[in-house]
C-alpha cells in the first residue's frame, strides 16, 4: 500500500512539474497607457485564448515592477496575462 501511495505522488508531482513548465500563450498587443503609480498598463489587445477572452481593451497589474520600464504607450508588444489571486496579471513580455 505504501508503494501504491509514493507512485501516486510522484505522478501528480510529474504532472504539475510539467504544467508548471509550459509558458502561457503570447498575445499581440499595443501598449495605450502605462500608470507607474498603480503598477498598471492598458493594453488594446487581441483575443487572450488562454482566459477565453475576446479582443478589447484592459487594465491588468504587472508580476514584476522592472516590466513598467520596458513599456511605453504607442509600444507594440507580445505579452502572456495569467489570472493571479483573480487579479489579470501580466506575467510575460516580448
Amino acid at each position: 500500500m505504501q508503494t501504491i501511495k509514493l507512485i501516486a505522488t510522484a505522478l501528480v508531482l510529474s504532472v504539475g512539474f510539467a504544467a508548471s513548465g509550459m509558458a502561457g500563450t503570447f498575445t499581440k498587443g499595443i501598449v495605450k497607457k502605462v500608470d507607474p503609480k498603480s503598477g498598471k498598463v492598458t493594453i488594446i489587445h487581441e483575443e487572450l485564448v488562454d482566459l477565453d477572452m475576446p479582443a478589447m481593451t484592459m487594465v491588468f497589474r504587472l508580476a514584476e515592477d522592472g516590466m513598467l520600464e520596458q513599456l511605453e504607450a504607442g509600444q507594440d508588444i507580445e505579452f502572456v496575462a495569467e489570472r493571479i489571486k483573480g487579479k489579470l496579471t501580466v506575467t510575460e513580455l516580448r
